[in-house]
């Protein structure tokens, strides 16, 4: 079939009721099957600490450190997979991205020693989740779609946190009744079991099938492969780099990272423990946070496209900061209104920050954006690893986490002043000096 021949074939879809239905919608729907496939990662190690602990004897300080190179690199390896994907395609990039999950979950099932912890699930689950993180979902958005970009990227950010609801409850049932190791291989497969839907069905441009991106005026090329993938990838950096923009992103997308992924993700299920809940209850607590994660990212994609996203950030973290000082009185054997309130606003406030900071990368720094977001993702995930691994450390020296939700409240103080002064930039920006 000839490119203009598929063109008219696709150009829209038409549902049953005979409405047109734009192929990116299509392109996004498979976006999100792929990331909830790959959240399943996300969801384990949590509950992963207090197993390991009792069966190898490791520290929760060791078992942190684990999580903290698997969130590291999570970020680390962004901004290189949104250049990779510029070079070789997205369809390409996520199947192997996929793979290395797969087969570093599935290796930690033959682990017995804390070095291979560190191996595979630190270094291969955290490249391969890395090559398909928020960059990806900021790529098809940018590719595929010139309206709607905020609600887009709420949609796919959400997709992570649905990922999580689908998948944490089984996996802390299975830890609880059975053991951490089938947990591990649930996880493999569920990645293994994306890859064939990201072969068949993802597109990487809409040039591919003759289409203009969603609510453009004009044909988009299919721009030719870029060369140099890192290099680009560094080159892009140390120009933001030069620009203040890019650290008050990159600070308070660190603190983002912090407060959620290194703190509540890996430490709210042990911490819960601590204070008698059972272990299905706090996961089961966790996946409720990945239901209202869903609606508080679309709501604020939707308010991203309509309001000022530099006031969007700072209410975001002021709030997130409030909840958290309350946390420690919370804690305690059973779940009560209390602590179902704080679980409901946290999870409206997940990862609600993605869309406004995506809309301000792309503000400031046009084409550029996605690899500019790659860079600002991996502070968010150096961020996470510090507490990820701090947090272990606090509990093993001091008996309890209350130290590390304290002072990530007041962290979250600091994000949401850093957010005001973002500086405004002109439409179609070029980097420049700051």
């Amino acid at each position: 079939m000839t490119q203009t021949t598929e063109a008219a074939a696709v150009e829209e879809t038409r549902s049953p009721g005979g409405i047109r239905i734009h192929r990116a919608w299509f392109v996004a729907a498979v976006t999100f099957v792929t990331i909830i496939g790959a959240a399943a990662f996300r969801s384990l190690p949590g509950l992963l600490i207090d197993p390991l602990h009792q069966d190898f004897g490791w520290s929760r300080g060791t078992i942190g450190a684990a999580v903290s190179v698997n969130l590291a690199l999570y970020g680390l390896t962004a901004p290189f997979a949104a250049a990779l994907m510029d070079r070789f395609g997205i369809r390409r990039v996520v199947a192997v991205a996929l793979t290395v999950i797969a087969v570093g979950s599935g290796l930690t099932v033959w682990m017995t020693a804390a070095w291979q912890l560190m191996l595979y699930w630190g270094l291969l689950v955290g490249l391969g989740s890395g090559s398909m993180a928020l960059a990806f979902a900021a790529t098809v958005t940018n590719r595929w779609f010139t309206e709607r970009r905020g609600l887009v990227t709420g949609i796919l950010t959400a997709a992570s946190a649905s990922g999580q609801l689908i998948f944490l409850p089984v996996l802390s049932w299975m830890v609880e009744r059975h053991d951490w190791r089938p947990a591990a291989v649930t996880v493999a497969l569920a990645a293994l079991a994306v890859v064939p839907f990201v072969w068949l069905l993802l597109r990487d441009h809409p040039a591919d099938v003759g289409l203009k991106p969603y609510g453009a005026t004009e044909f988009v090329p299919k721009p030719e492969p870029v060369q140099g993938a890192a290099r680009r990838a560094v080159t892009v950096l140390f120009k933001a780099a030069r620009t203040g923009p890019f650290w008050l992103l990159a600070g308070t997308f660190a603190i983002c990272g912090a407060s959620t992924n290194g703190l509540i993700q890996t430490h709210f299920v042990p911490a819960a423990h601590d204070h008698g809940m059972p272990v299905t209850a706090a996961a089961s607590l966790l996946a409720v946070i990945g239901v209202f994660d869903v609606v508080g990212t679309v709501a604020s994609g939707w308010f991203t496209d309509r309001f000022e996203p530099r006031r969007l950030l700072a209410v975001y973290y002021a709030l997130r900061g409030v909840s958290l000082l309350f946390l420690p009185m919370l804690l305690a054997p059973s779940v009560h209104p209390p602590m179902l309130f704080f679980i409901v606003f946290y999870g409206l406030d997940w990862v609600a920050t993605v869309p406004p900071t995506v809309a301000l990368c792309r503000e400031q720094y046009g084409e550029d954006s996605a690899i500019v977001f790659g860079w600002v993702l991996a502070s968010h995930q150096v961020g996470a690893a510090l507490v990820a691994f701090l947090g272990g450390v606090a509990r093993d020296v001091f008996g309890t986490y209350d130290m590390i939700w304290y002072a990530s409240g007041a962290l979250c103080a600091a994000a949401a002043l850093m957010a005001l002064v973002i500086r405004r930039r002109p439409a179609n920006p070029v980097l420049a000096a700051a």
